[in-house]
């Protein structure tokens, strides 16, 4: 299938970019959703507070509301009580192109989500590759020729290297993200073909000019960053759906032509992840 092809109807899945209209998505309900084991540097701060469920729940009912009125398709995928984390299906698998890759996850806690996702690709006949080395969605972003990768406790170079093996077509581009980054869409989301969110203080002086080359940058601030600002989601139409709570972000954000749908996802990002983190892609328009 080349770049350029249209949407084929009978494709499971079909991501060429970050920004596209977001047509079908995977989702779990944050019912079980606890912070027992800190897996990263945002569940230190509110181990002791934790996580209010039913605000959770509720949150997070309002933002698939919100995608469904905007014309996506929402699956999904049954909660299980020992999988705390499961909300975060981005990291659990990816489309690039036309192909689904199933991720390779880097902590014991986490492990079963995939068992779960996989079930569901075998039921709807979905096809898709599996990755033997430490991947994880969240470190994965695609734009047309470009897939950027981080490198991350959670992905590494060997994925990495499987990854650009089955994408001869494409560039892959590594980046090594800093030791106390989760993810890269932590710290760099793609909102357009022109544009893109970045928190400067990631990643190193060659990386960021590598980025500068291929977008516009709006800068996030430490503050924004550490309430997950970086981590919108772009839905088709040149709309981001952004945290209520990131005011002057989300005003910039609109100084550049962008439509923001603010909402708030408090209680979800205690446990390091917003918006993006809590959605799996399978097919933009």
């Amino acid at each position: 299938m080349s770049l350029n092809s249209p949407l084929v109807p009978n494709t499971k899945t079909y991501c060429t970019n970050e920004y596209g209209k977001l047509k079908k998505v995977v989702v779990v309900s944050p019912e079980n959703m606890q912070i027992n084991e800190i897996i990263n540097e945002t569940q230190k701060h509110f181990l002791n507070e934790n996580i209010n469920i039913d605000k959770a729940v509720q949150q997070h009912e309002t933002f698939v509301e919100v995608l469904e009125k905007h014309g996506s398709e929402v699956i999904h995928l049954q909660p299980s009580q020992e999988l705390n984390e499961q909300v975060f299906t981005r990291d659990i698998g990816f489309s690039i192109h036309d192909q689904f890759f199933v991720a390779s996850m880097n902590t014991d806690v986490r492990r079963g989500e995939v068992k779960t996702l996989k079930k569901w690709l075998k039921e709807n006949a979905v096809p898709y590759s599996e990755l033997m080395h430490s991947i994880e969605g969240g470190d994965v972003l695609v734009d047309g020729q470009d897939i950027w990768v981080g490198v991350s406790g959670r992905t590494n170079q060997l994925a990495i290297q499987s990854l650009r093996n089955q994408l001869a077509p494409y560039t892959v581009h590594e980046l090594p993200l800093r030791e106390d980054i989760l993810h890269l869409d932590c710290v760099f989301t793609i909102i357009s073909s022109d544009w893109a969110l970045v928190y400067p203080p990631a990643f190193s002086k060659g990386d960021l000019e590598t980025i500068k080359k291929h977008y516009n940058v709006i800068t996030v601030t430490d503050e924004e960053q550490f309430q997950m600002g970086p981590n919108v989601l772009a839905i088709g139409n040149h709309k981001i759906i952004s945290l209520t709570q990131n005011h002057a972000l989300n005003e910039r954000i609109r100084a550049k032509g962008f439509e923001v749908i603010e909402l708030d996802l408090s209680e979800i990002i205690k446990s390091g992840g917003s918006f993006r983190c809590c959605t799996l892609p399978l097919i933009r328009e």
